[in-house]
């Protein structure tokens, strides 16, 4: 296929000036474009119902009309059933569990890199591509690579770790070559009208961007109050749910203490959010369960690499050591104050994403 002409290419188009400018490169290119837009659920909490922040009536109207103008075809999928079973239920069924989830990380895993990839390899496209900061290399032994964004600052490697060498042959992330001012100069060299529009953020599917309030709502038993307690047990004081703590929380305890503390843990199996002081919230090690190692093979014995704990953390030297049953242990060179039970832990060979899993609650955390 060495003619672009005839490789199709389904972007995920949103309605944002990323996916926008996604698809106007690859039209000028000469790829054979289509641009998909996924209607996911959202809860009914305004009158007339509501939207996805992903899909809004003035989102899908933007991505009509970036469409037109670039001359592809245009289509809208129904993602909604798929997305409130996957995304929405497995939201509410970690934080039930305890832990403070990353729903980008499995989105990317089940929506867009799953049920949309293969929805777009059914109209016989050759790949999907997506408005993501991160790029897509081949190895010499054949294997694709996934790498991160020229601007770093704006990388989305991260929420990517779930992909592997399935995934990645068939995807494209165009505006991964360029810092996001750039893509802006793009925007307005195309005449694209989403050339100044924010970026969207939070949490899409809720309307009022209140997690809390949405829990509440959706599964009022992970707000019942229950003890606050120190690590040995002694009964600090009373939380009002434990879905209202996160690992290093410090404000907000209501406990009277001689010296600053911390939530260093939750017991969803108690009901109860444990608290200590700074030298007990910081760890030097983890283990991560449900690990994809984007080369699909587990690396061999211990090796040392840098490992993100969250999208917005650094990335810092560790010594991993890849587990049985999809498992791997981290090793950090020093202790970290915010290593949260539910995020993913990424693992990075300089700019390489070598692999991901989630951070497992510590033993002391359910003891």
């Amino acid at each position: 296929m060495s003619n672009k002409a005839d490789i199709r290419v389904v972007v995920a188009m949103s309605g944002g000036v990323d996916s926008s400018v996604a698809a106007a490169l690859l039209v000028e290119q000469g790829y054979d474009v289509v641009g998909m837009m996924m209607r996911l659920w959202s809860e009914e909490t305004m009158a007339g119902g509501a939207h996805n922040r992903c899909c809004t009536p003035d989102q899908m109207s933007d991505a009509r009309r970036i469409a037109a103008k670039l001359g592809i075809p245009f289509y809208v999928l129904d993602t909604k059933e798929v997305f409130r079973n996957t995304i929405v239920e497995f939201f509410i069924d970690q934080h039930r569990q305890g832990v403070t989830p990353n729903p980008c990380l499995e989105c990317n895993r089940q929506i867009r890199f799953q049920f949309l990839q293969q929805n777009a390899l059914a109209l016989d496209a050759d790949y999907l591509a997506t408005g993501h900061y991160a790029r897509v290399a081949q190895a010499e032994d054949g294997r694709y690579l996934l790498k991160k964004a020229v601007d770093d600052h704006k990388d989305q490697s991260y929420v990517l770790s779930v992909l592997g060498q399935q995934q990645l042959a068939h995807a494209l992330f165009p505006v991964g070559e360029y810092p996001k001012a750039e893509v802006r100069k793009l925007a307005e060299k195309f005449g694209l009208p989403t050339a100044s529009k924010k970026d969207s953020q939070d949490l899409c599917f809720i309307g009022d961007n209140n997690y809390r309030r949405f829990l509440s709502d959706h599964a009022p038993d992970v707000m019942a109050d229950g003890p606050i307690v120190s690590r040995n047990g002694e009964v600090l004081g009373e939380h009002n749910g434990i879905v209202n703590y996160t690992i290093g929380q410090r404000k907000g305890l209501g406990v009277n203490s001689h010296e600053p503390l911390y939530v260093v843990g939750i017991n969803p199996q108690e009901n109860s959010v444990i608290v200590g002081t700074a030298d007990e919230l910081g760890r030097d090690h983890l283990t991560a369960k449900r690990v994809n190692w984007v080369s699909g093979e587990a690396p061999s014995g211990l090796f040392q690499a840098q490992v993100k704990i969250r999208y917005k953390a650094s990335a810092v030297p560790a010594w991993i050591e890849a587990l049985p049953d999809s498992r791997m242990s981290v090793q950090f060179d020093a202790s970290l104050r915010d290593i949260t039970p539910g995020q993913g832990a990424v693992v990075y060979d300089g700019d390489v994403v070598l692999g991901g899993g989630i951070i497992e609650r510590p033993s002391h955390q359910v003891a």
